[in-house]
C-alpha cells in the first residue's frame, strides 16, 4: 500500500485564491472518458479493483443487529460461487451498530465505517458531533464518515467550516476522516472545489461527494473537480489524500469510467482501497453478475444476489 506523510496544512484556505473550474472543459473532459472501449481483460481486472473499493452501506432507521450483521457476511464473501474475489473495502453503519459490525468482521480485513456528526443533514451543535464521533470510535470505527454544515458554507462562514472540520478529525483518533461535502447542495463546480480545498486543508483523509441521500448525488464531474483539489494539494505538498464518489454508481461499466479517470488525474498509486472508494452498495450486486457472466457465460437474475 502506498503510504505518505500526514501533514495538514492546518490553514484555511483563501477562497480568493481557489482555481476558478472550468465547467466546459471538466465536462468535455468526461464525455471523452466515457466514450472510452475497454478491453475484455482490462475489464475483468477492474471489476475485482472496483469490488475491492466498495464501502458496503446500511443507513435507515430501521436497521437492525441482524442487517448488519448479513451486510458484513456479504462484504467478506461477496459471491461463494466466485472463489478467490476479494472482500469489499468496508461496511459503514451508524454509531449505535459499529459494535455489532465489528464483532461480525473479526478475522477479517474488512474495516468498518461508521457516519458522524448528525448525518446526514449535519444540523447539530458542534459539541455533539465531537460526541457522536468520539463515541463511533470507542465502539471500534476505523473511519468516520461526517458531513460539512452546509448552512455555515453557503453564508460564507469558511472559518466554522474549517474549525469543526479539525476538531472532528483530533475527535478521530487513529480512525481516518471521511469528509462528505453533499456537492448536491453546494450548486457549482467553484464551490465544490472549494468546499474540498477546505476539507484537504483542515485535516480531511479522504474528502466524498455525498451522503447518499440527496440527489444529485456523485457525478463523474463533480468527482474530477474533487480529484483536481487532490492532485494540486500533493503537488504542493507531497501528501496524499483519498477519494470516495457516494450514490448513484450502479453499474460496473460507471466504476470502470470512475477507476480509468482516477488513474489519468492522480496515477496508479491512487488505484488501491486506502486511496479509492465506492459508496455504492448496488454497485456489488453488478459487479458481482457481471463476473458471474465473465466465469460461465450467462447472466444470473438480479435477485439472487442479496439486497443490502
Amino acid at each position: 500500500m502506498p503510504t505518505t506523510l500526514k501533514t495538514p496544512l492546518r490553514t484555511l484556505p483563501d477562497p480568493r485564491t481557489t482555481p476558478t473550474i472550468d465547467q466546459v472543459g471538466i465536462e468535455e473532459r468526461v464525455a471523452r472518458i466515457k466514450t472510452r472501449s475497454i478491453k475484455k481483460e482490462t475489464k475483468g481486472q477492474g471489476m475485482r479493483l472496483a469490488l475491492s473499493m466498495i464501502d458496503l452501506t446500511t443507513l435507515e432507521g430501521a436497521d437492525t443487529p441482524q442487517k448488519v450483521r448479513q451486510m458484513c457476511f456479504k462484504a467478506m464473501h461477496p459471491h461463494d460461487s466466485l472463489p478467490g474475489l476479494p472482500t469489499v473495502a468496508a461496511v459503514c453503519v451508524y454509531p449505535s451498530l459499529v459494535k455489532v459490525a465489528k464483532k461480525a468482521l473479526e478475522g477479517s480485513h474488512v474495516k468498518v465505517a461508521s457516519v458522524s456528526t448528525a448525518f446526514p443533514s449535519g444540523q447539530a451543535p458542534k459539541a455533539v458531533k465531537i460526541t457522536d464521533t468520539k463515541f463511533a470510535v470507542s465502539e471500534g470505527a476505523d473511519e468516520i464518515d461526517m458531513v460539512i454544515s452546509r448552512g455555515k458554507f453557503h453564508t460564507g462562514d469558511y472559518n466554522f467550516v474549517f474549525d469543526e472540520i479539525a476538531a472532528i478529525k483530533e475527535a478521530c483518533g487513529d480512525a481516518r476522516l471521511k469528509v462528505i461535502l453533499e456537492t448536491g447542495e453546494l450548486g457549482t463546480y467553484d464551490k465544490v472545489r472549494l468546499a474540498s480545498d477546505i476539507a484537504i486543508a483542515a485535516g480531511a483523509d479522504f474528502i466524498k461527494t455525498s451522503t447518499g441521500k440527496i440527489n444529485p448525488a456523485a457525478t463523474m464531474e463533480v468527482t474530477l473537480v474533487m480529484l483536481h483539489a487532490i492532485r494540486d494539494h500533493y503537488l504542493k505538498t507531497g501528501e496524499m489524500i483519498a477519494m470516495k464518489p457516494a450514490g448513484g454508481i450502479r453499474t460496473s461499466k460507471q466504476a470502470l469510467h470512475y477507476l480509468m479517470m482516477v488513474k489519468e488525474e492522480l496515477g496508479p498509486e491512487w488505484l488501491h482501497p486506502h486511496w479509492f472508494r465506492f459508496g455504492a452498495s448496488s454497485l456489488a450486486n453488478d459487479i458481482l453478475m457481471q463476473l458471474q457472466k465473465e466465469a460461465d457465460g450467462h447472466y444470473q437474475s438480479a435477485d439472487y444476489f442479496s439486497v443490502d
